[in-house]
Parts: structure tokens; C-alpha cells; sequence
């Protein structure tokens, strides 16, 4: 499928020039890969560099020759020039890029809920207000609640006011895909802004009821009691047979806010993939629990620079030559690095080693999270 205009211009306006790595073969481009220049979030509400992978592809006609390594060796060597200590993916085949270093840090939810079935397992009185705004309304109120969620999770990346015009609040017909316009709301609390959604309705009628969906695109509160009211007011809007979920965290509060939450059947999918591309500052900018250090040795043969042991103790990892607690690839750290996947998960997977007794304990003393990590949109 040719890409439109539209879908040039999403990436030409965002998408840095420098950041692209084509492969060519006696003259012919073969394949390319692109990155976006990103701060990630991290456990403890601080930020890190990353470069967001995107546009990653091989024409068909060159696969299996080694184009592919050869894009991830310079796109990584070029982020490591960078000063960036992160790259994360959302991978549209989930067998390609582990071999590079990356590991799932993310884990999703999806599905729809039917009208009929929207009811939540008690009734919550309200303690604020929902109102429709226009997208130039949202463009000043939207940013300042997405950057409060990313405070509080991990795993979400900064939107700069480019990004958000032109990815988030802009809604050229094309992109809707047979569904209406986007709606905008904000929730707010004691006159102040404290959630918001976007979403459309794709209307449809079948043997004389609605049967339309009404589709979400993000939707959040900054607190436990506006992420309900936002939810509820989702789920109440009238003329929709079911409401389509997007990618919710793995603990977010709707899955035990439903009265019925066998009826969505609801689906897990791994979304964001994480790569550690410099160890030891990446581990030195997260937070960690109290607890007493933990030595890591990591596996990293594609960027060898990250090969050895690391020592993580009082908020910051060095080089060691002490005995390690665990051995891993550096894929699997990067699983454990937002605190969406433990150690004892990866050790029960055979994805780590406990090389000292303890070791794995003494390991997700430190990286273990309160939240889950969510990143609400795919780059």
C-alpha cells in the first residue's frame, strides 16, 4: 500500500533526517530504519534518554543477507554516539529483535466491552466533571495531565507540541478508518484538570438497534478517583454496543473496576521492548527500593561495551569485579529495567541465572515497582 501524503508528513515532521540509516546495494536502497530522539520515563519519575526505533524494514527481495543486522549495528552504534542509554520498539513481529538486545518491558491490554456488560462492580459517586472541548482547547490542556501520567509510570515517552498537533490532535479523514471524528474530553476536579480521553464513534445499525462502537484512543485520569469518572462517563456515552480498550497497563484499575470482567475477553500483548545500549548509565538513572546491592553479570555480544559485571547499589551501577547474584542477557535486563517483568519471572524462564544464593531476592528487592510501566501509543 502506498503511504498517503498524511502518512508522510506523521513522520517527516518528527522523525529527525539524521536519525535515518538506509542499506544500499549497488545503488538500490534495501532497507532502512529510523529513530525518533525521545526521553523515556523510569521508575522513580525521572527520565532517560532513547532513541525510539520506528520504521525498521528490509525489502523482500534482500532478506536473510544480513541487511538487517547491518541497520541495528549502525542505528545502536549511532545511539551510543549519542549519549543516549536507551532504545526501545514496539516490534511488529515479536521474533525479530530479541537478538539484538532488546527485551519485552511492557505488557498490554485489549478488548471491547459490551454495553450490556459495562457495569462496575459497585456504584462510585462522581468527584468531578466531564466536558467535550475542541482539539484546540485540548492542545493546551491535554499535554500538562499526559505529563503528569509520566511521572507516574514508566515506560512513556515526552510528546513534543509537534508531536501532539500533528500525531495526537490532528484528524484528517483518512486516518479514521470508517469511524467518525475524534472527540476530546476533559475531566476536572474542583475546576482544575485531572483526566482526559480522545476517542470516535464508528456508528453502525443492525436489525433496527445501535450496533456502533465507540473506540478509545487514550484515556487516563491522574488520580485513582478521575480515572473512574473518565471511564464511566466512557462507558455510559449512549448509541454504543461495546467499547474498544487499547493497550491498558496490566494493572489498570478497570479490570477490577468491571462487575463482569470475564466479558470483554480481554487479550494481553507484549507493547513496549526495551534496550539497554549503555548499562551502567541507564541503571544509574532509575530508582531503586531500599535493599542491600545486587551484582549483575551481563551477556551483551551484539554491543560488547556492556559485557561484565555491574554492581547496582545506593542508587547507581558500576563496574565490579565482585561475584555476581545473576547472570543475563542483556535482553532480559532490559525486560527487568521498567520493573514490568521480576527476576524470579525471568529466572522460572530460564532468561536468568541466580549465580549466589539470594541473588534473585536480593535483585528484585531493588528493581521491583510499585505500577506497572505503560507506554499509551505506538512510535
Amino acid at each position: 500500500m502506498e503511504p498517503t501524503d498524511d502518512d508522510i508528513d506523521r513522520f517527516v515532521t518528527v522523525l529527525p533526517f539524521d536519525r535515518m540509516h538506509a542499506a544500499r546495494d549497488d545503488g538500490r536502497t534495501v532497507g532502512g530504519a529510523g529513530a525518533f530522539s525521545f526521553d523515556l520515563s523510569v521508575p522513580g519519575g525521572g527520565d532517560v534518554g532513547c532513541a525510539g526505533v520506528t520504521v525498521v524494514g528490509v525489502y523482500p527481495t534482500d532478506r536473510r543477507r544480513g541487511v538487517l543486522t547491518a541497520l541495528m549495528r549502525a542505528q545502536l552504534d549511532d545511539v551510543r554516539a549519542r549519549g543516549e542509554p536507551l532504545a526501545a520498539l514496539w516490534a511488529s513481529e515479536e521474533t525479530i529483535y530479541g537478538r539484538f538486545g532488546y527485551g519485552v518491558a511492557a505488557w498490554g491490554v485489549e478488548g471491547s466491552v459490551p454495553h450490556e456488560y459495562a457495569a462496575f462492580v459497585k456504584r462510585f459517586d462522581p468527584v468531578g466533571s466531564v466536558r467535550l472541548v475542541s482539539a484546540e482547547e485540548a492542545a493546551e490542556l491535554l499535554p500538562p495531565l499526559y505529563d503528569e501520567l509520566r511521572r507516574q509510570r514508566p515506560g512513556a515517552f515526552t510528546r513534543s507540541p509537534t508531536w501532539w498537533e500533528g500525531r495526537l490532535l490532528r484528524d484528517p479523514p483518512e486516518r479514521r478508518q470508517g469511524a467518525g471524528p475524534k472527540r476530546f474530553v476533559v475531566h476536572e476536579t474542583d475546576g482544575q484538570p485531572t483526566g482526559y480521553a480522545f476517542y470516535r464513534h464508528k456508528f453502525a445499525y443492525e436489525a433496527g438497534v445501535p450496533a456502533s462502537e465507540l473506540i478509545v484512543l487514550e484515556a487516563f485520569g491522574v488520580t485513582p478517583a478521575a480515572d473512574h469518572d473518565v471511564w464511566r462517563y466512557l462507558l455510559d456515552i449512549d448509541w454504543s454496543a461495546k467499547v474498544k480498550l487499547w493497550m491498558l497497563p496490566l494493572d489498570h484499575p478497570l479490570v477490577l473496576l468491571l462487575g463482569t470482567p470475564r466479558r470483554p475477553a480481554l487479550r494481553i500483548g507484549d507493547t513496549l521492548w526495551v534496550r539497554l545500549v549503555d548499562v551502567g548509565a541507564a541503571l544509574s538513572a532509575r530508582a531503586y527500593r531500599d535493599g542491600a546491592p545486587a551484582v549483575i553479570e551481563v551477556r551483551d555480544p551484539f554491543c560488547a561495551w556492556n559485557e561484565g559485571r555491574w554492581k547496582v547499589a545506593d542508587g547507581a551501577a558500576a563496574r565490579t569485579d565482585d561475584e555476581p547474584d545473576v547472570r543475563c542477557d542483556v535482553d532480559a535486563l532490559g525486560s527487568a529495567y521498567l520493573g514490568g517483568v521480576t527476576f524470579a519471572q525471568l529466572a522460572r524462564a530460564r532468561r536468568v541465572e541466580e549465580a549466589r544464593e539470594g541473588g534473585i531476592v536480593r535483585a528484585d528487592d531493588l528493581f521491583r515497582t510499585d505500577v506497572q510501566p505503560w507506554c499509551p501509543e505506538i512510535f
